[in-house]
């Protein structure tokens, strides 16, 4: 049980650490193309790290689920919901820290809720994100799997993800119901959410993390569970291996023959793209377990990964707070045309005149920036895994 979790540990800690990777880079104008997202169709490496943490938090709850359900349901109820409630109110917390910002002539004003820009144009807090989808895909997959065996589980998985590709066919632009303004789950989100509180960094109110699209990454969580269910069952051995290869393959096949009709896109989170990623998954998982269990293979890398994994959604969170904080920090930075101070915060500062001066290709300055933040959030991490501190939500 102990080398189970151990693997389980690494993997989700690999995925832990490409997050912080792919969100910090030094610079978003100076990015190697596999540590940057699909422009729209498609998938990088970048595509594989949200669905493949998603795929971790089914895995884990695998082994959690059967002391809930020895619980009962006041046990089961009062852990979900705390559990979802917290990640999402992280994740909100997140969104909105600092509180303050730096305005254009340099002094520190609040954030508000809601307000609207000199153009005109709502702004506010963004309601959806990363840790309120882990948030939500949680809560749901856990009362499937809890009220459900496992194969009417996988059968109500099934039933999601072909729900989901009708309502994009039937209720998006007929033109093209899987582009970015045909997609169905923007007037949702608009109508929900509001505009103020939608992600804005595609050009347009569009947000990669809406309320319809979390429909086909909740069976992400529901197709890990199946794994970590599969492999307590079977235990160590072979055939065992044998059946996740086997499984991950056909779910590979199965996402690629979809792909031609509801287009594999991490944005809209489509059908396919939840089957193809969670086939690389459990092959990946697979490839894990023969390696580190069967074959103990085991070193540095496994170690690096390990911590990461132990305090996973600890350290992601942390990854985005700390930089925030380094932001509100400023120093000199030369004058403007006018003749004015300029100033840079400490976080591309740091960027700026050590990183970004690394001779050749930009994209090795702003690729060293990730790694070097990389490098401090595992320090952290080692240090509170020799503390035997822990975080759980």
């Amino acid at each position: 049980m102990n080398q189970r979790f151990y693997s389980l540990d690494v993997f989700r800690g690999a995925t832990v650490c490409l997050m912080i990777l792919v969100n910090n880079p030094g610079s978003w104008s100076h990015i190697y193309a596999p540590l940057d997202h699909a422009e729209w169709h498609g998938l990088t490496p970048t595509d594989l790290v949200f669905p493949f943490f998603l795929f971790a938090v089914g895995n884990a709850l695998s082994f959690v689920m059967p002391r809930l359900q020895a619980g009962g349901d006041a046990v089961f109820w009062k852990k979900v919901i705390k559990r979802t409630l917290l990640i999402y109110l992280i994740g909100l917390f997140l969104t909105w820290w600092p509180f303050v910002k730096w305005n254009d002539v340099g002094h520190l004003v609040f954030k508000p809720w809601f307000y609207i820009d000199a153009q005109g144009n709502p702004q506010g807090v963004r309601i959806l994100g990363v840790l309120a989808r882990i948030a939500i895909c949680y809560f749901f997959a856990s009362v499937i799997i809890y009220y459900l065996k496992p194969r009417v589980a996988f059968y109500v998985g099934l039933l999601l993800l072909l729900l989901y590709w009708a309502l994009c066919f039937l209720l998006g632009d007929k033109a093209d119901p899987y582009s970015m303004t045909g997609f169905f789950g923007n007037r949702v989100d608009k109508a929900i959410l509001h505009e103020a509180h939608m992600y804005h960094g595609e050009g347009i109110p569009f947000d990669p993390e809406g309320i319809m699209s979390t429909m086909s990454a909740i069976v992400q969580v529901i197709f890990g569970y199946l794994v970590g269910d599969y492999i307590q069952k079977k235990g160590k051995n072979f055939e065992m291996i044998a059946g996740l290869f086997v499984a991950g393959v056909a779910m590979l096949v199965t996402g690629f023959c979809w792909d031609m009709v509801f287009p594999i896109n991490k944005k809209i989170w489509t059908s396919s793209y939840t089957v193809y990623t969670t086939g690389l998954a459990t092959i990946t998982i697979a490839t894990m377990i023969y390696l580190i269990e069967f074959k103990n293979v085991k070193g540095w890398f496994s170690k690096f990964f390990d911590v990461f994994g132990k305090n996973a959604l600890f350290v992601f969170a942390l990854s985005a707070f700390l930089p925030k904080i380094i932001w509100l920090f400023r120093i000199p930075d030369g004058t403007d045309k006018a003749g004015k101070p300029v100033y840079t915060d400490l976080w591309h500062g740091f960027y700026k005149y050590v990183c970004a001066k690394i001779p050749g290709d930009p994209r090795i300055g702003s690729l060293v920036f990730a790694i070097c933040f990389i490098i401090f959030m595992w320090a952290i991490c080692y240090w509170m895994d020799k503390k035997k501190i822990y975080v759980k939500v």
